[in-house]
């Protein structure tokens, strides 16, 4: 059985995701947070939990300076949520660094690798080569040296 998303959770997910966005890019003033983008919002069936997923700009890995400002901040953030979303029960917030980018580079580079063609070994002695050392297919090869007998 497919685990269909309702459609509340995944608008509220959503509106949290662009509240939130504004709320750190303006309303939060430690420096640890720095430039943080959020990625995606995870909200559970019962809307009491918001799993924040982020990026941190310029960053690759986790950054437990920047975890820990975002955790010391869920009070604020909520907080702010709860008046601009004006609903019945604000979720709690954590935070979680996303590694799905990361993942999917992985992958791909994974499926890269497997479909690559084997290396081709440097051209051989036989092959043709133009004046700037460059193979040419054997059908666009003109001998210099080799006449069209029809050419006159």
């Amino acid at each position: 059985m497919a685990n269909k998303v309702n459609p509340r959770v995944r608008r509220l997910g959503e509106q949290i995701q662009r509240e939130l966005g504004e709320l750190l890019r303006r309303g939060v003033k430690d420096e640890r947070i720095g430039n943080v983008t959020v990625t995606a919002v995870s909200v559970t069936g019962d809307l009491r939990t918001a799993r924040v997923y982020y990026l941190v700009f310029g960053k690759d890995g986790p950054d437990p300076k920047v975890q820990r400002g975002l955790e010391s901040a869920a009070g604020f953030l909520r907080n702010a949520l709860s008046k601009s979303l004006m609903i019945r029960y604000t979720p709690t917030l954590s935070f979680e660094l996303d590694t799905s980018i990361e993942q999917g580079v992985r992958l791909t580079q994974l499926i890269d690798s497997i479909h690559k063609p084997p290396k081709q070994a440097p051209a051989s002695d036989t092959a043709a080569t133009d004046d700037d050392g460059h193979v040419v297919d054997e059908g666009d090869y003109i001998d210099p040296d080799r006449r069209d007998p029809d050419a006159g």
